[in-house]
Parts: structure tokens; sequence; C-alpha cells
């Protein structure tokens, strides 16, 4: 898992979550007062700001960085794609009402976009709001919705039906199970302050009305930006820095492997991803008990600063090559890191960006805990599907892990101004 997954460092495409700036007026930072940070894809408050649900005074009480953090919710791509990792995140899945089609959908969509573009700038909800996220700021709020195989049956839709979101073959490593699997609807919800991201998971759920309703719902967390000296790679449950070799937007060639291009088909889907969600149990009692040598080995990388066996730092090239006195290999045959390189399976490239999970302690003291794993490419048949196959012949963490759930989801590009997610879908 550690190889390719969320980038940690800022580029100038990614949005950055900055501290209020040091000039202040009277007290408060002149950001502070338009709710927002500068940055590419962060964008200043509209007139009459919606920090916290409204302007702030002039002697307000500054928001700190993590709540000042904003997202768009308008633009090329949705938004939770690209953003840097968020410390709070709900996954949920929704199947269609009986009786609802394509005209029910097209309102649920019309009314979780206006719910997604008030929430992400720090807004009340439209209608009915719960005052749960009352006095915080958007706090880097992102809600991201996509489309299953199902959806497109139900809405009589099956000639829009993308090939790329043909099922997931099965893999050996699969222990599925179907009823925390797939589903007509997924929605994505993060943000840096759990009562903010519960807060949108709360006003997305009452939208849905008796248009659909819940399949699954899953909830995950990550290291609270800021929590660290300096920014650095993320860490996993099982203790590894898991994230070196994501591909990063600034990367020349990062939209053609990870979004749809503008004249791909269908066409609804231009600038649109694919999402893989898989919910990846950590073994963590069998885990834990090996060395720390031998826990570097199934991965093939220091456990304390992410560098690859073969030497050098975190960002070093893997020597695939190099052998000790024995003429072994420093990095094992079967380490992760080896198996899931993109130049061992095809250029095959996904962006991951996932959350972890802990869903208590079992009865016989096992922990249930592990990763929501959630990755975006252009086409999984060229993404996950080819490096999963891969890991399936002979991954050493596989022993270490269990596949519990999967979903494969059609995420449209990001909705222009007076446009709600899936409209080109759904009224084309």
């Amino acid at each position: 898992m550690p190889d390719q997954s969320i980038p940690q460092a800022r580029t100038s495409d990614s949005p950055v979550r900055e501290p209020a700036s040091s000039g202040s007026v009277q007290g408060v930072s002149r950001r502070a007062l338009l709710g927002t940070a500068g940055a590419t894809g962060l964008v200043l408050g509209a007139a009459g700001g919606a920090v916290g649900y409204a302007s702030a005074p002039a002697r307000a009480t500054p928001l700190t960085a993590v709540g000042n953090g904003r997202a768009m919710f308008h633009g090329k791509h949705q938004p939770g794609i690209t953003e840097g990792l968020q410390a709070r995140g709900h996954l949920v899945a929704f199947d269609l009402a009986a009786g609802a089609g394509r005209k029910e959908a097209a309102a649920l969509l019309r009314r979780w976009s206006a719910t997604a573009e008030r929430l992400m700038a720090g807004e009340a909800a439209p209608h009915d709001d719960t005052d749960v996220a009352r006095n915080a700021g958007p706090s880097s709020l992102t809600v991201t919705f996509g489309f299953g195989h199902s959806f497109f049956a139900r809405t009589g839709l099956e000639k829009q039906r993308p090939g790329a979101l043909d099922p997931l073959p099965d893999f050996s490593s699969d222990h599925l199970d179907r009823t925390r699997s797939d589903g007509d609807l997924w929605v994505q919800i993060g943000a840096d302050d759990a009562l903010v991201a519960f807060h949108a998971l709360r006003a997305v759920q009452k939208d849905a009305g008796g248009a659909a309703r819940v399949r699954w719902q899953m909830n995950g967390f990550n290291r609270t930006p800021g929590a660290t000296a300096h920014p650095m790679t993320a860490r996993n449950l099982m203790g590894q820095l898991d994230g070196t070799r994501n591909p990063k937007p600034a990367e020349p060639d990062f939209d053609e492997r990870i979004f749809v291009p503008s004249s791909g088909q269908p066409a609804w889907m231009a600038n649109g991803s694919y999402a893989v969600v898989r919910r990846i149990r950590m073994l963590l009692d069998d885990w834990e008990k090996l060395s720390l040598p031998a826990q570097e080995a199934v991965i093939g990388r220091r456990k304390a600063d992410g560098a690859p066996l073969s030497g050098g730092t975190e960002t070093t090239p893997m020597d695939l090559e190099k052998a000790d006195a024995e003429g072994t290999y420093v990095v094992p045959v079967n380490a992760h890191a080896r198996i899931t390189r993109p130049d061992r399976n095809g250029g095959a490239a996904m962006l991951r960006r996932p959350f972890s999970y802990h869903d208590g302690i079992d009865a016989d003291g096992t922990p249930d805990a592990g990763l929501l794993f959630v990755c975006w490419q252009a086409d999984p048949l060229r993404g996950f599907v080819p490096v999963q196959r891969k890991l399936d012949r002979g991954d050493a963490l596989s022993q270490f892990i269990r596949h519990e759930s999967s979903g494969l989801f059609a995420v449209p590009g990001g909705a222009a101004e007076g446009e709600y997610v899936g409209q080109r879908l759904l009224e084309g």
C-alpha cells in the first residue's frame, strides 16, 4: 500500500492550507476576514463572507489555519481528488428508492450540489440546518459525487454507461461483503474538522429524502494538518509512510493518467475520473508480531523515513538490482514497493487518496482497523486492475491484509457555475 498514495508535498496545482496572514487589522488578519487562504484551488469568500455562517465582525477572533481552508465546488474537476489528505472522511453509497428513476435522480443531484456548494463555503445548509458546524470555517471540506454500474439501468441510461465502469474482476485476496460493496450513487466527504465532516454527511443523508436510501457508510481519518513540525508523507496504521510514489499534479502526464480527457467518451465524463473504493482490513496483531527488519522487508522501505532498502532518502529512486554480499536483492522480489512500481506494471498508475479507519475491537480482541482505500484513474483497467492482479500473484503484504468490500464509481467532471454535478448525463 505505501508506494502509490497521497502526495503530501504541495505543488502549484494543489490546494494549500495556510494560517492566517501575520499582517492584521485590529487583531484580525485580512485572510480571516475573507475566510480563506490564497492558493490555486482556494477561493476568496463572496461578498458578505461565509466563515462560521456569517462574515466575521471587525474584532472577532480569527479562525485557525484548519478552519480557514476552503476548496472550490465549481471547477474543471470535482473537489476531493487532488486536494491533500483531510483529517476526517466519510464514504457513503446510496441505492435509488423503488420507483425512483432519472427524474428523481436529477432532482437529488441538484439538491446535493446546492448543499455541497454552501457547506464547502462554510455556510449553513440550504434548509433545516442542524447547527453542528456553526462557528467553524469551511475546514477544507470537499464533497464528491459518483455513479455506480447499477445506476444506469435504474435510470434508463444504459447507453450512457462507460465501458470503464464494467465490474472489477475477482481477485484471490477478496473476501467481499456484498452488502458493503457497490451502490447506485457514491458520496465522498472529507474535512479537517470532524464536526464539519459529520455536518456534511448528515445534510447529504437528509437531502436524499425518499429518492435514495443508504446502502453502506464508512468513516475514516488521517493525521490533522499541522500535527507534525513540517509537512511530511502520512503514515498508515501499520506505521509505514504511505504516499511516496503517488503521481503529482505537477507531472506533465498527471491529467492523462488520472482524468478522462475533455474529448473522451462518453462525453458526460469529460474531465472526470474513476474511483475504486476498497475497505482493506489490516491484520495488525499479525503485523505487529514481525520484527522491524521483517516489516521493512515486506514493504521494501525503511519504516522510520520511507527510504528504499537500497539506500538514500524517501525520494531516492529504488535500485531494484542492488544485492548484498550473498547476492540477495536488498529489496526482496516480493516486496510491496517493488511489485507496485508503475514501471513494473506497464506504466499503470493511480492517485491514491485513502483514509484510515478503526471500527472497534472484535470479541476476540482483534482490532477492526485498516484502510479505506480510494484511488483515482482515467481508466481502472489501466490503473487499479493490472496492479492488483500483480499483487495477487505474490505480494508479501497480502498475508497481512484482507479486502472486505469494493466499489467502482464513475465520477464526472466538475460542475460549472449554475450547473449541478451529473447534469450533462441526466439532462443530456
